[in-house]
């Protein structure tokens, strides 16, 4: 479903990605975690081409979306996208937010687009909120929102960027349980995140990054229980002392 091959992006003089390689398979959930700066994010942007790559190739089930000939616009259709700070539109309702899409970029009639709109706020949990605005919202409830947008569009790839991390701390656990179920049904994600919970009971796999490389790229037993670098030993036990103090 998603390969990279040997990807590099630098952002002036700094490398952010040096020779990433990795592939997915359709119903995989990969996660990526790593120390904050280790180019996690820019990879993800880089799969969906909001940000370009220098050199190497991304493929999207066998088709190169990094070749000059691609239609970034047709790529995004398949690739939907979850952000950290929602990205929701203020003066649309949750609804709203959902059927954007549905209507201008799929041309679905309003009706149609309504009656799906409906069916994925269903299935995050917020059936009763698709008439509030994002003002109304929670943080939980927005990044839900966010989440019903992206599936509305029936995405091949859903990617998520850190989707927890502008949440206060009792509202995590509904995001979670959303994505957590989500892989449950087979829907090919790869997540950016530092929830390290999800990652051991729901990731296929998971991508340790670190300095813009991948160090380990593995189940998770294997990299939890029996890293192989030392890098990776190290980057997790560092998280568990920080979980043990907080």
């Amino acid at each position: 479903m998603l390969r990279l091959d040997d990807v590099y992006k630098s952002y002036g003089d700094e490398r952010v990605l040096s020779g990433v390689s990795f592939e997915m398979e359709t119903g995989d959930v990969d996660v990526v975690i790593g120390p904050s700066g280790s180019g996690k994010s820019t990879m993800l942007r880089c799969v969906n081409r909001l940000t370009e790559i220098d050199s190497g190739a991304i493929y999207l089930d066998g088709d190169c979306v990094t070749d000059a000939d691609t239609d970034v616009n047709e790529l995004r259709k398949q690739v939907g996208m979850v952000f950290q700070d929602f990205n929701l539109f203020a003066h649309l309702t949750a609804l709203g937010n959902v059927t954007l899409g549905l209507r201008k970029v799929r041309g679905m009639e309003k009706s149609a687009a309504r009656e799906k709109g409906y069916e994925h706020l269903e299935q995050v949990g917020l059936l009763d909120q698709a008439d509030s605005y994002p003002a109304e919202l929670s943080g939980g409830q927005k990044q839900r929102v966010g989440i019903a947008r992206a599936l509305a569009m029936d995405p091949k790839l859903l990617l998520f960027d850190e989707p927890t991390s502008a949440l206060d701390p009792e509202l995590v656990g509904e995001v979670v349980d959303v994505m957590r179920d989500l892989a449950a049904e087979g829907i090919t994600m790869l997540v950016v995140s530092h929830e390290m919970g999800f990652a051991r009971s729901a990731a296929s796999d998971i991508v340790f990054l670190d300095g813009g490389e991948i160090v380990e790229h593995g189940p998770p037993e294997q990299l939890f229980e029996n890293p192989r670098a030392d890098r990776t030993r190290e980057f997790l036990g560092r998280l568990r002392t920080e979980h043990e103090e907080g």
